[in-house]
């Protein structure tokens, strides 16, 4: 398979099949089990988008829950950390990306506890370089670009007991250097 510009090449015996992708979204932390359920949404219900799954493969992400969707010709499996500043710039400009649902994340609490330096550089330094690949890519022009953080509802610490619910305006209370990072 070749990828030029948002177009996808498959070479075949019998023939070479042209895939024209309208988007190219990359779905960071896309082997996870949350990650799993939405780059399969995506490349079953968005043919014409080129989904580029990125995931280090850490104890949390599994190529298993993709299975069904591994030889999609809108799906793209890249094996890469999330702070590796100088690939993700790479792979921006690769892929022409115009979209970014970013999932990865270190999100054990009880191994956040004890290894804070990890949790900290995956959830703070990654996400800063997924950010700043996607400015200098972008370069200015974000029309028609988005970039979706998803994270957890920890930050917020814990609710009462008393129907209190969390928004918008609820400050942030980590509980764990999980919920903090």
């Amino acid at each position: 398979m070749l990828n030029y510009l948002n177009r996808t090449i498959l070479k075949s015996d019998t023939k070479i099949l042209y895939y024209d992708f309208q988007k190219n979204i990359l779905i960071t932390g896309g082997a996870g089990f949350f990650g799993s359920h939405v780059v399969r949404l995506f490349v079953n219900k968005y043919p014409e988008y080129r989904i580029i799954n990125l995931d280090k493969l850490t104890y949390a992400g599994n190529l298993n829950n993709l299975s069904d969707v591994a030889d999609k010709p809108n799906y793209v499996f890249v094996k890469e950390d999330i702070c590796n500043l100088d690939r993700l710039l790479e792979l921006f400009d690769e892929y022409n990306i115009d979209g970014v649902i970013h999932l990865a994340a270190e999100s054990h609490v009880d191994r956040s506890i004890t290894d804070t330096f990890t949790f900290a550089q995956t959830n703070v330094m990654g996400t800063l370089s997924l950010l700043q690949a996607a400015k200098e890519n972008w370069a200015g022009n974000f029309e028609g670009k988005l970039f979706y953080h998803v994270f957890t509802d920890e930050v917020y610490g814990a609710l009462e007991f008393d129907d209190t619910l969390f928004t918008e305006e609820t400050k942030y209370d980590p509980h764990s250097p999980y919920s903090a990072s």
